[in-house]
């Protein structure tokens, strides 16, 4: 991506649907027995694409048009998933509660996704064998059976999104009750109870980390509506603040962003909200703020890399504290090329604000540190080419048309190595 920044942003996006809502919803649909899930606000991203193959490869049929899916699952799906699909992405991982749960085996090669540190899967392991199931790992992949899951208590260690989803579809086919504790809280947490509950699943979950499901024998068709995406949101409301414009975001929960919208203001940004959008109004330099990364209410790991941008132009020095991802700092080596003044010590950043950042030729090292510095591009001096644009694709539909819209100087430029796959095709 060529990049010609220093020109503030100026108008307004419309938000897409919720990538890491979208994924488990999709992958709910193996529970379903000849039945069909319809699914609205779907984005058309590569992990979407990804999800969809994979589904297809366990025997579903997968319709995807304007945002609309239709996945139909029959009486007999395949329970051993593909390496090459799984080991793309991350989120592969949440088919393996429903297979259990649907099959009583399931066979799944260790997740692949971003490099941004350690993501084992022990907790979802830990707590389906809690439900009765037995598991192996062999040669890396795993083998999991169980005659029939068993409704339990459940005590997360950490509060795990992939772990809540996955353990609470398998718990919909457990026989009995099953009490998930320290649950995480996210927006697509309760994007996925609803779409459950819209199947016919007996889901009790009021925002407390404690989620209640009462095994069922049988689900029904269903239309499930994910929730707008926050992550993306949040990008676009950090270019307005990153090139001191004014950006509106709309269709959008702006309460899913609170923790933002703080920082924001504590940093000395103007911001309108209202029921459904967010503005950032010019309001001169930033100031420095000090933030933490944290579960759901707390600022989340994924906005981290984009709020450095804006802080890295903000007047003092403001540290980041990185508590979720130990490697989730691969951004910044990057940032320094366009002259911020970065420096890492053990899980923290210490960023000393400059005026302005300059164009470079850097490279996107995972989904969200290749928005960051597309941020830095858009409010940089000069060039800046963003090399590895796959990353970007996967979580971002249309990016480069939504910045173009607002003001950014932007075009593509085709290689063999950023356009690998499907990339191209979900950007014609």
């Amino acid at each position: 991506m060529k990049i010609i920044g220093g020109i503030p942003m100026k108008g307004t996006i419309s938000a897409q649907g919720a990538k890491n809502a979208a994924l488990p919803v999709m992958a709910a649909a193996i529970l379903l027995k000849g039945k069909r899930l319809k699914i609205n606000r779907v984005p058309n991203l590569l992990d979407v694409v990804t999800m969809a193959d994979l589904l297809r490869s366990l025997g579903a049929e997968v319709h995807f048009k304007d945002h609309e899916m239709e996945i139909s699952t029959p009486g007999e799906i395949s329970w051993e998933t593909p390496p090459d699909l799984v080991r793309k992405m991350r989120a592969s991982s949440l088919v393996l509660g429903p297979l259990l749960a649907r099959c009583g085996k399931a066979v799944m090669p260790l997740p692949g996704g971003c490099s941004i540190g350690s993501r084992p899967i022990d907790l979802h392991l830990k707590g389906l064998t809690r439900m009765g199931a037995s598991i192996e790992l062999v040669h890396g992949a795993v083998h999991a059976r169980a005659d029939g899951l068993k409704g339990c208590r459940i005590y997360l260690d950490f509060p795990s999104v992939g772990a809540t989803e996955n353990l609470m579809m398998a718990a919909v086919f457990a026989r009995g009750e099953t009490i998930l504790e320290n649950t995480a809280r996210e927006p697509e947490i309760f994007n996925l109870v609803e779409s459950l509950r819209s199947m016919g699943a007996f889901i009790e979950a009021d925002g407390t980390g404690v989620v209640r499901i009462q095994g069922v024998d049988d689900l029904e068709n269903a239309t499930a509506n994910i929730i707008p995406d926050r992550v993306e949101a949040s990008t676009y409301i950090l270019a307005g603040a990153a090139t001191n414009g004014e950006v509106t975001v709309c269709d959008i929960i702006p309460n899913h962003i609170d923790s933002l919208l703080a920082k924001l203001e504590e940093a000395g940004a103007s911001l309108t909200v209202e029921e459904t959008s967010v503005t950032i109004h010019p309001s001169g330099r930033l100031k420095a703020v000090s933030l933490k990364t944290l579960p759901y209410p707390g600022f989340p790991t994924d906005l981290q890399p984009q709020v450095m941008v804006a802080l890295c132009l903000a007047e003092g020095t403001s540290v980041v504290q990185e508590s979720v991802f130990q490697s989730r700092f691969l951004h910044v080596s990057e940032l320094n090329k366009m002259g911020a003044k970065i420096d890492i010590q053990s899980n923290s950043a210490i960023i000393n604000g400059v005026e302005c950042l300059t164009g470079a030729d850097v490279l996107a090292t995972d989904l969200r540190a290749g928005a960051a510095l597309v941020l830095a591009g858009l409010a940089a001096h000069d060039t800046t080419y963003v090399h590895h644009l796959g990353h970007i694709f996967r979580g971002y539909e249309n990016m480069e048309e939504k910045l173009r819209k607002i003001g950014a100087n932007i075009s593509i430029l085709p290689s063999e190595e950023d356009f690998k796959g499907n990339s191209p095709l979900l950007r014609a």
